[in-house]
């Protein structure tokens, strides 16, 4: 059997390691805080220490010289190649949010112009035009890590039929109160393994709320996300210094559960 390896891009999820939970650090988006970095050597140094402190790959925005959230190559690039050159065997994942932008063939086009790709990106599976960009990253060797923020977008992800050529699912409720984030989250599951998807799931949410879903994952065994982007208060609604932080926070979390890390 092989041994798992944190951080490498072919660790089996469940295979021999029922317990072990995988842990993603989401580093930015358009939080405001003194330590979600911005620039790609910001990020590099972000990415290294998360990793240090537990997690196994990161998720990340590019940013461009004006402080904008962009998808452009060039801004993109760099922030690959900052990662990458602090943590080499790290899986790298970006986003393709339609929040940066909107036009579904503008963003298209600027994906297409990327020369340094990623290891996966996140895709969120309401958006318009968001099978054409998977089918385009697909065709060029980066993964697909399925976004899911409601119950209408794990419907619309079954009946698309991509979950086979899906890296993993992101369950990803978008609600603040916690309690209605976590059931959410389990209507989210339900529609998906209800229809025979198996691929390795990962589970967060959004504010004080994270913490929450993300309790309820690594009890059913699944893998989470953590990070500014997400949240910026420890479970005991401490502030977070920063990244590294939030990390060491779930990997708590998961211990407390009596689960390990992959």
């Amino acid at each position: 059997m092989k041994t798992p390896v944190p951080g490498c891009l072919d660790h089996p999820y469940d295979e021999g390691m029922p317990n072990a939970v995988f842990l993603q650090a989401a580093l930015n988006g358009d939080r405001i805080h003194p330590s979600a970095p911005r620039t790609p050597a910001a990020i590099g140094q972000a990415a290294l220490s998360a990793v240090t402190a537990g997690a196994h790959s990161v998720h990340v925005h590019a940013f461009n010289e004006a402080g904008r959230e962009t998808l452009e190559g060039e801004f993109c690039g760099e922030v690959v190649r900052s990662i990458r050159n602090q943590c080499p065997n790290v899986p790298i994942s970006l986003t393709t949010s339609a929040s940066i932008v909107h036009d579904p063939l503008e963003r298209l086009r600027l994906v297409e112009m990327w020369k340094q790709m990623p290891d996966l990106v996140t895709a969120n599976q309401g958006e318009a035009g968001i099978i054409e960009l998977c089918d385009l990253l697909l065709s060029r060797g980066v993964e697909i890590e399925a976004g899911l923020l409601s119950t209408e977008d794990a419907q619309t992800f079954v009946a698309s039929g991509l979950a086979g050529r899906c890296r993993r699912v992101l369950i990803e409720p978008l609600d603040l109160d916690p309690g209605i984030a976590v059931e959410h989250a389990a209507a989210m599951e339900n529609i998906v393994t209800s229809a025979g998807i198996q691929i390795e799931q990962i589970h967060h949410g959004y504010g004080i709320a994270c913490w929450a879903v993300n309790r309820r994952a690594v009890e059913r065994g699944h893998g989470i996300r953590t990070g500014l982007e997400d949240i910026a208060f420890l479970p005991d609604g401490t502030p977070a210094i920063d990244n590294a932080d939030l990390v060491a926070a779930a990997v708590q979390l998961v211990h407390s559960a009596g689960r390990q890390l992959l």
